[in-house]
């Protein structure tokens, strides 16, 4: 059984996109498209490039998330940095580590470019990123062309980087625009959960499923932490979900999987293994429910055939 899958964003919490993918394949599914944001990014892109569910469990579980909040040298400045790196680059963490590593990772598999992913001459894998200069979405590889770039030749670990870049938490990836800088930041600041990227006029020959977080914890600053990045991360979230829910239609819902997060929060660097294992659980189990009562026959009928 074929199916496209469609993955949010939400950091650290992108764990429990591999025990859903772990279900998915013990089920017999195999993934054509894949397509992500933030985090969903990371888990599309490997899945793009071979790994399979087994193989990115054992990277996910290996990780140290820790290692994600890197700094540059301006950042590192003792006292000084984190306040230096907010005014001068905008953040205070770098997001270096996490793009070479997952350079490291495309290059095992012997594809790190958009040219390396493509299935009968399309790329079947498509990244959301957000261009804060010119206030737009970015559907990558695709809109790479405005920066004058082949989108064959993107570099895969980079689109990425940029999908990830929270704000204030990590660097902005800057690209030129007719002499102008542009500041690429995370996707999920315009689309967190884009359900529809691979939809087609008519009747799909195999289901996309949505893979979306269930959320059930406060806020930061519900919770007191009212520093600028908690009160801006805060923001953030706020105006991704209510957009983004407001613009789910029934017809999206039916075919989305709801993953529950345990409370757990986009930037939990920090996570225990105790929490890794509930959270990759609650993505495992979820499908199972899903599955349940999914019938693609019955939502072709109801929601995709004319007539």
């Amino acid at each position: 059984m074929y199916a496209d899958l469609v993955f949010e964003g939400g950091g650290v919490k992108g764990i429990g996109f591999a025990g859903a993918i772990s279900s998915l394949e013990q089920r017999g599914y195999k993934f054509q498209r894949v397509a992500g944001t933030s985090a969903g990014a990371i888990i599309a892109s490997l899945i793009a490039v071979g790994y399979t569910s087994e193989e990115i469990k054992d990277i996910i579980f290996n990780l140290d998330y820790t290692r994600f909040l890197d700094r540059d040298s301006l950042q590192s400045i003792p006292l000084i940095g984190p306040i230096g790196g907010f005014i001068f680059e905008k953040a205070i963490y770098s997001g270096d580590y996490l793009e070479n590593l997952l350079r490291d990772l495309f290059i095992k598999k012997g594809k790190t470019k958009f040219k390396d992913v493509k299935l009968d001459g399309k790329w079947r894998l498509k990244i959301i990123a957000t261009d804060i200069t010119n206030k737009e979405m970015l559907i990558l590889p695709d809109d790479i062309t405005k920066y004058g770039i082949n989108p064959d030749d993107l570099d895969i670990a980079l689109a990425v980087r940029m999908s990830t870049a929270i704000p204030f938490y990590f660097k902005p990836v800057i690209l030129k625009k007719e002499n102008k800088q542009c500041f690429i930041v995370d996707g999920g600041v315009v689309s967190n959960f884009p359900v529809w990227i691979f939809d087609i006029e008519g009747t799909p020959r195999w289901p996309t499923f949505g893979l979306k977080f269930l959320e059930c914890n406060l806020s930061n600053t519900a919770k007191g932490k009212r520093n600028i990045i908690h009160y801006a991360i805060d923001i953030i979230d706020t105006m991704v979900e209510e957009n983004e829910l407001r613009h789910i239609r029934e017809s999206d819902f039916i075919r989305t999987i709801t993953i529950p997060t345990n409370g757990i929060r986009t930037t939990e660097f920090n996570i225990t293994s105790e929490k890794s294992m509930k959270l990759f659980a609650s993505g495992y189990k979820s499908v199972e429910e899903f599955l349940e009562h999914w019938d693609f026959e019955n939502y072709k009928k109801r929601y995709r055939e004319r007539g």
